[in-house]
């Protein structure tokens, strides 16, 4: 990896943070499937046993299903950054490090609707809607970031893209603290949220802008 000086400040390039935080992905991802655990059951009643773990499925799914876009966008970000400096590595963990966090959330989520009551499941949902809220609040300095500091870009890139991306962080935070209120409540309400939240994240991923523009652009490279 070659280091340059740029302004007495020590820049990197950033090929080595996007490989390091693609794992972390990948196991962050790995994390959700340890939350799958079998319940206890009496012999010749496997099936039911299976049947009752369908609030793991559906919380492994929203969460496989919003890392994977959060690794998409994240894709998709470093496609326009060069080099990365030492507040770019802080900022980066702080988005790794709430993505790893949603496992336990997760987990609860699921042991909740499955063995809890409706008190039980609001608490599960306000949590996971916490949680996911946070991983929200830290990709808010990345566009803000970068905004302010094109000298990390690459050559096709400019301030203007994150200007128009601040948003998006900013709108999970306002519906995640809104699941978090009206999950309490309704959880089956919060769980709806989460879903709306999933198509949202999912429609609006630059990752997807990204295939969608090599399709059209099949000479673009990565």
């Amino acid at each position: 990896m070659n280091n340059i000086q740029t302004n007495t400040k020590r820049l990197a390039e950033a090929s080595r943070t996007e490989a390091f935080s693609d794992a972390f992905f990948a196991i962050a991802i790995t994390l959700l499937v340890l939350e799958f655990k079998l319940p206890e059951f009496e012999e010749g009643k496997l099936s039911e046993s299976l049947f009752q773990m369908w609030p793991s499925l559906i919380s492994f799914f929203f969460s496989f299903t919003y890392i994977g876009i959060i690794w998409l966008n994240h894709h998709a970000l470093f496609n326009h950054i060069k080099y990365v400096d030492a507040n770019v590595l802080w900022i980066n963990l702080g988005v790794l490090f709430t993505t790893v966090l949603l496992a336990f959330p997760t987990g609860v989520l699921a042991d909740a609707f499955r063995q809890g009551n409706e008190t039980d499941k609001g608490v599960a949902v306000a949590l996971y809607s916490i949680s996911a809220g946070f991983m929200s609040v830290a990709w808010i300095p990345v566009f803000e970031y970068f905004k302010k500091h094109p000298e990390l870009l690459e050559d096709h890139s400019s301030p203007e893209f994150f200007s128009t991306q601040r948003i998006r962080p900013w709108i999970g935070v306002a519906f995640y603290g809104l699941a978090a209120v009206i999950g309490q409540y309704m959880p089956l309400s919060g769980l709806f949220i989460f879903l709306l939240m999933v198509v949202y994240h999912a429609y609006t991923s630059e990752g997807n802008k990204l295939r969608k523009s090599k399709k059209k652009h099949p000479q673009a490279t990565e």
